[in-house]
């Protein structure tokens, strides 16, 4: 890592708003709903796919619940009527997880039943430990009446992801795969970059060879090279997976996975609550802050 990298990791939860919006804005579509459905419909022209998603988690109020819950509606309404080619992604919290477990998963089922209705997809975020067992709990009793219109994401660094991986191969598995961003203690993490790498690696071999259809989402090159050896490996068809990326980040790869012929899908955030999200994203890849300096001050090259 370098010291800038490092300095940015370390820092950037005391960082002032305002700038971290500056060097948030690339990886944000807006404020607004209208904001994510232009950005789609652009990387939607270059062969892209997208999950759009409502800012906004740990509420406090089952009416703020409410909201979120009318807004995911409204962002599948949208994407119905505008005909783009994208999905919703939600978080448990954002739901009511903290508040009320049982209003919770109602509000989560209204918004994939809605989902199954318009023939699209919704995928269920994980968030910290202490709501992984009811994220995965969520995911479980939905998969039975939802097939094909729900998933889940589990995260490569937490110890526990290749036990749930199993017990979850015993039905219909539709998976995000990620690194990982909370700051979780080592009982429950991984914390060595390299071997988080290699429960990455070994986590969607295990996916794979369960059946499960993998969203993998990366941004490591030396991961997107492990898991198309994978997928030579298990002969899978271009309709098994998809690659994931957030936006903004390393767009030449984005261009260089969608050219080699694979299904990419863009990660498309909005909402006026965005900064605790960008400062996950700049302390978890510190390169993003890189980058927007480049942009801001017209610094080419690496």
């Amino acid at each position: 890592m370098s010291i800038l990298n490092f300095l940015i990791s370390r820092s950037i939860m005391h960082v002032p708003g305002p700038i971290v919006g500056l060097f948030a804005k690339s990886y944000i579509a807006g404020p607004e709903l209208s904001d994510a459905v232009k950005v789609t419909k652009e990387l939607n022209k270059q062969g892209i796919m997208a999950t759009i998603d409502i800012l906004g988690e740990f509420i406090k109020t089952l009416d703020e619940a409410d909201y979120y819950r009318s807004k995911c509606i409204e962002i599948l309404d949208t994407i119905k009527n505008e005909g783009l080619d994208a999905n919703l992604s939600l978080k448990p919290t954002q739901m009511g997880l903290n508040i009320d477990k049982d209003s919770a998963f109602k509000n989560i089922e209204q918004i994939v039943e809605h989902g199954k209705e318009l023939k699209n997809f919704v995928r269920i975020d994980m968030e910290d430990v202490t709501c992984t067992d009811n994220t995965i709990d969520f995911f479980r009793r939905l998969r039975a009446n939802f097939t094909n219109h729900v998933g889940i994401v589990l995260q490569a660094y937490l110890r526990r992801t290749p036990s749930d991986i199993e017990s979850l191969s015993d039905g219909y598995m539709n998976f995000r795969l990620c690194k990982g961003i909370y700051n979780e203690k080592r009982i429950h993490a991984y914390k060595d970059p390299h071997i988080i790498n290699q429960s990455f690696v070994y986590c969607l071999e295990k996916m794979f060879q369960k059946g499960a259809y993998v969203g993998i989402a990366t941004h490591d090159e030396k991961l997107l090279f492990e898991a198309i050896k994978l997928i030579e490996k298990y002969k899978l068809n271009r309709d098994q997976y998809e690659f994931q990326m957030l936006l903004g980040v390393d767009e030449e790869l984005r261009k260089i996975i969608v050219s080699s012929g694979h299904r990419l899908r863009v990660y498309v955030p909005f909402g006026k609550d965005w900064l605790p999200y960008s400062r996950r994203r700049l302390k978890e890849n510190p390169n993003i802050a890189r980058h927007a300096l480049r942009q801001i001050f017209g610094i080419h090259g690496n």
